[in-house]
């Protein structure tokens, strides 16, 4: 299977307890396989990269990122 990596931005997020929420909640997401944070923009948009195998659940990953408390959109 092809790994597809997705950009998601993330908003609110601004410690690494944040990252680590987010992280864990995409990872729980069918397929996801790896998820990078490059740079952290305290309060702002950051970019989160979503490795998954195949097409990413954009719903169960706005989901995920939501159960974080945080809003997502690709």
């Amino acid at each position: 299977m092809d790994t597809q990596t997705t950009k998601m931005i993330v908003s609110g997020m601004t410690c690494g307890h944040c990252i680590a929420s987010v992280t864990e909640e995409l990872k729980a997401v069918e397929g996801v396989s790896e998820v990078r944070i490059d740079d952290l923009v305290k309060g702002g948009d950051t970019e989160v990269f979503v490795d998954s195998d195949g097409p990413l659940d954009i719903s169960a990953a706005t989901a995920a990122v939501a159960e974080a408390g945080y809003a997502g959109r690709v």
